[in-house]
């Protein structure tokens, strides 16, 4: 485990952001489910994106990785013959729940014996959506109380389904990833309001690339997915990763001025919403040309619905904690089942940096501070809990040392570069 202490600085300068990890799993997917080569540019191999890889080539798939024309990236050349054919049946997802619940419904479209594993958390996270679906269908499973690994036997077949909203969207676009390739058509009636829809959005959207319609019909809360598609090769570029951006967009509120670059201003990524929310607080927060730019701030606290954009509550918990007055982080239950129990992770690190914050059921209650003070915090072997603290150890009084810094590998692995090459001073 590797520790790395972080001294008070400011951070300014203009960071050219990493590609969307959402983004680049949906179109690796779909890359491979076509039948021919496609490109996928602008690729940051993190581990979570390596884990998909290894998925899609032990199902078939046939991959090289080339350096891409923009420094650092990764091209990948993906290509599939329009269908599963297995050629190991043990796929280790490491620990992205990502790969695990796209791939595991995926595996189907093939009737043989596959095992789905996993490390650390993802091992402990819950699949019980899919085995009512697996029940329903006659498909055969084994799994370890509930938990992986999974072995299943049986192929997938074209009909009616019923999910909840409210579970992780990554069940649902799994499934509407998988079903246009069956015999026939199929529906998933979701039986309760949908939540972080923006991700699902985004599954949709990488589909409608890919040649293949998924239709959603609003008034019914009900997807229909017509059977008998193909996925057509494509030359595609992943855009610029807006919850990586929401990190330095609070170091540029913070102390600033911190320029983004590579940023699609019309994304359908959810965490897009963290412009809205800054403005909301009071950043000044402005687009020139193709940058986006935060400046030094004075912030205001205010009350967020987090239920579309799970994945920003650390860094919201971050500016709420340096913002003026009260801020409310809210519909925040599902960050109990993350990579860590973020509600309290989040609460005890930013709790031993000095914050005022409360841990509720499904929510955080924050009074700000001008200043935290520093300290000494742990990583909750979580990607976003230390980065979160990463920025929140720039604007302390004292010097933090944060334990188990390499844990942004898991999303982010240029992170602690891009740090110092705003002017933090982090050392191990």
């Amino acid at each position: 485990m590797k520790n790395i202490t972080i001294k008070p600085s400011r951070l300014s300068g203009t960071i050219h952001i990493p590609p969307s990890k959402s983004m680049a799993h949906r179109a690796i997917i779909c890359a491979f489910l076509s039948e021919g080569e496609s490109r996928i540019d602008n690729v940051e191999l993190s581990d979570d994106i390596i884990a998909t890889c290894r998925a899609v080539e032990a199902l078939g798939g046939d991959m090289d990785i080339l350096e891409s024309k923009i420094p650092g990236r990764r091209m990948l050349v993906v290509r599939g013959n329009g269908m599963v054919s297995i050629k190991r049946n043990l796929i280790h997802c490491g620990e992205s729940g990502t790969t695990a619940r796209f791939i595991i419904p995926i595996t189907r479209l093939n009737a043989g014996e596959v095992t789905v594993t996993g490390d650390g958390k993802l091992k402990e996270r819950p699949f019980g959506v899919f085995y009512e679906l697996f029940d329903s269908q006659g498909i055969r499973y084994q799994t370890q109380d509930g938990k992986l690994p999974l072995t299943l036997n049986g192929a997938l077949n074209p009909g009616s389904f019923s999910m909840r909203g409210d579970v992780s969207s990554q069940f649902i676009s799994g499934l509407l990833l998988t079903l246009p390739l069956l015999p026939g058509d199929s529906t998933i009636n979701i039986t309760t309001p949908l939540e972080s829809a923006g991700y699902i959005d985004m599954t949709i959207q990488m589909q409608k690339r890919f040649g293949v319609r998924v239709d959603f019909i609003r008034e019914e809360n009900r997807f229909f997915i017509p059977g008998w598609q193909k996925y057509s090769p494509q030359h595609y570029q992943v855009e610029g990763d807006w919850s990586q951006a929401a990190f330095w967009l609070a170091a540029g509120v913070f102390s600033g001025p911190v320029a983004i670059n590579g940023l699609n201003p019309d994304s359908l990524q959810g965490d897009k919403v963290i412009e809205e929310f800054l403005k909301q607080m009071g950043a000044n927060l402005f687009w020139r040309e193709d940058l986006l730019i935060a400046q030094e701030s004075r912030l205001n606290g205010i009350k967020m619905d987090v239920s579309q954009c799970p994945d920003l509550v650390p860094v919201l918990a971050v500016l709420g904690s340096i913002a003026e007055g009260d801020t409310e982080i809210y519909n925040a239950a599902r960050l109990r089942m993350k990579e860590s129990d973020r509600l309290r992770a989040v609460t005890t690190e930013l709790k031993a940096l000095g914050a005022n914050i409360a841990e509720n059921e499904d929510s955080l209650s924050i009074k700000g501070k001008q200043r935290l003070t520093g300290g000494r915090v742990y990583g909750w072997n979580d990607h976003r809990i230390v980065m979160a603290t990463a920025i929140a150890a720039s604007a302390c009084e004292k010097s933090t040392t944060i334990e188990g810094s390499q844990a942004v590998s898991k999303s982010y692995p240029s992170f602690w570069e891009h740090y110092q090459g705003l002017g933090g001073k982090a050392c191990e």
